[in-house]
C-alpha cells in the first residue's frame, strides 16, 4: 500500500516538474526540471521493480539513469558552449 502511495506522490512531483520545465523563466531552471524528472523516472521504475517483485527493472532503472545523466550532461555542455556552431 504504502509503494502504490509514493508511487502516485512521484507521479506528482513529476507533474510539478513538468510545469516547471514549461514556464522556467532560464534555460538552466529547464534543464533543472528535466533532470528532476529523470531522477523521478528512475525512482518510479525502481519502485515498480519492487511492487511487481521484477529485478529486471532494476537493470532498466540502472540504464535510464546513465542515459539521463549523459543527456543532461551534454545539454549543459551545449548550453555553455553557446548553441551550435558552424
Amino acid at each position: 500500500m504504502i509503494l502504490i502511495v509514493t508511487m502516485f506522490l512521484l507521479v506528482g512531483a513529476m507533474l510539478f516538474s513538468l510545469i516547471r520545465l514549461i514556464i522556467g523563466p532560464t534555460i538552466w531552471d529547464r534543464l533543472l526540471a528535466l533532470n528532476l524528472i529523470s531522477a523521478k523516472t528512475i525512482l518510479l521504475i525502481a519502485l515498480y521493480a519492487v511492487y511487481t517483485e521484477r529485478p529486471v527493472l532494476l537493470d532498466i532503472s540502472l540504464s535510464a539513469g546513465i542515459i539521463g545523466f549523459l543527456t543532461i550532461t551534454l545539454f549543459a555542455r551545449f548550453i555553455i558552449a553557446g548553441g551550435r556552431s558552424n
